[in-house]
């Protein structure tokens, strides 16, 4: 082979490599251009157009030839870059204590279509799972769209390598269920194609903020969020989930923060599980729960609307000192450098931040040096978002091996 062949091959396998590399720079917002894609891949401006050219050809990704400068940019304007919004789709799929969801989501987190939640989660999971299933198959038959994999968030802490339910609380679903057998069977059987993940609903929300929500840029992003029952906490780590040495790890539920406090599903008694949640909440704004919307529903009105009443200001205060002594544990602990709250914990943080952050700054080591950012949730939906982020993993680590 000639020097001149020799160099045409290894810029093609050096094109090739940074495929992947490519995409997740388009697909989190931070390539917005051919030139930022060039100086973040570090490679030459004819690669880095032969790299889009390749991702435009697989249908992933738009290049517009119309040149944009940023503002206070200099030189020849580059070309934009996007994701393709008429390109494949993945099925992503939450179940929680009042229902489930299912939706499909194209590159970028953008939802492309949803289907009416469930309200009622049966004791089976093989058959809550074939529902939502199905109704992922309704919207992609509807939709036309080419499906490349499937997410699925659950309320439990997922077990790796079984990736079984370990601890559904809040659901009736039996301890260890398979969840990710079983939800991988349901989805060959509806005929979706591509391999079928699950996950837990808050590490899902955590990786959703990061790529495309409140935790972009952080390296250390450290969430907590409570939704229709429950906490759940994750850690983002340099862009990675990290789940410990078997899925289990940041279960943040189970601090303690109350040791005469309520008792926990889990044995023991004033975690924060039971003292952060919608309902704790309910409770101790002395609210009878109704059946007509989700718990989480009912205490995001009551703060938004009502927060004036004396009853429902101290249990707010109450629920942000819990919630503040959890954080500032975490703090100590990790060290992150951003904290984003989810669920009812954003509607706290927005009914009184400074409490909040005191609370945080008082009782954490860290805190008194400059404090951790403490900022809320900016997604719908974010562990929806979440599970279509694991099913688009395998095409964001390769895309020609997974798109062929």
């Amino acid at each position: 082979m000639n020097g001149k062949a020799t160099t045409t091959k290894a810029r093609l396998e050096r094109g090739r490599s940074a495929l992947g590399p490519a995409l997740e720079l388009v697909h989190t917002g931070r390539a917005p251009t051919r030139a930022v894609l060039t100086a973040e891949l570090g490679v030459t401006r004819a690669t880095a157009g032969a790299v889009a050219a390749e991702l435009e050809a697989l249908g992933l990704i738009r290049v517009d030839s119309r040149p944009g400068a940023a503002a206070g940019s200099q030189g020849r304007p580059s070309h934009r870059l996007s994701v393709d919004d008429t390109g494949p789709v993945v099925l992503a799929a939450q179940v929680h204590a009042d229902g489930f969801r299912a939706a499909l989501v194209g590159l970028g987190g953008r939802t492309v279509a949803t289907a009416p939640g469930c309200v009622t989660v049966s004791a089976d999971p093989a058959q809550v799972l074939g529902e939502v299933v199905d109704a992922g198959a309704a919207l992609l038959r509807e939709s036309g769209r080419r499906c490349v994999g499937a997410g699925l968030a659950v309320p439990s802490a997922v077990a790796e390598p079984d990736g079984t339910a370990l601890n559904p609380l809040h659901l009736a679903w039996p301890a260890g269920a398979a969840v990710r057998d079983i939800f991988a069977e349901r989805v060959r059987a509806a005929g979706i194609q591509g391999p079928a993940f699950t996950g837990n609903d808050v590490n899902l929300a955590a990786l959703a903020e990061h790529r495309h929500g409140a935790g972009r840029g952080a390296q250390h992003l450290l969430c907590v969020a409570t939704g229709h029952r429950g906490v759940g906490g994750a850690l983002v780590l340099d862009g990675r989930l990290h789940t410990g040495s078997s899925g289990l790890a940041l279960e943040v539920g189970h601090l303690t923060v109350n040791p005469e406090g309520r008792p926990c599903h889990c044995g023991s008694r004033g975690c924060l599980d039971v003292e952060a949640d919608p309902l704790a909440f309910l409770t101790a704004a002395g609210r009878d729960p109704g059946p007509e919307v989700s718990l989480l529903q009912q205490s995001r009105q009551l703060l938004r609307t009502e927060y004036d009443d004396p009853a429902v200001r101290n249990a707010g205060e109450e629920l942000i000192d819990r919630l503040g002594l959890g954080l500032a544990g975490l703090v100590n602990i990790l060290n992150p450098d951003r904290i984003i709250l989810g669920g009812l914990h954003r509607e706290l943080l927005d009914a009184d931040p400074e409490r909040l952050r005191a609370v945080v700054a008082d009782r954490s080591l860290w805190g008194r040096s400059g404090g951790v950012p403490i900022l809320a949730c900016t997604l719908d939906h974010n562990s929806l978002v979440g599970a279509a982020e694991l099913a688009w993993q395998p095409v964001l680590d390769d895309p020609l091996g997974a798109l062929g």
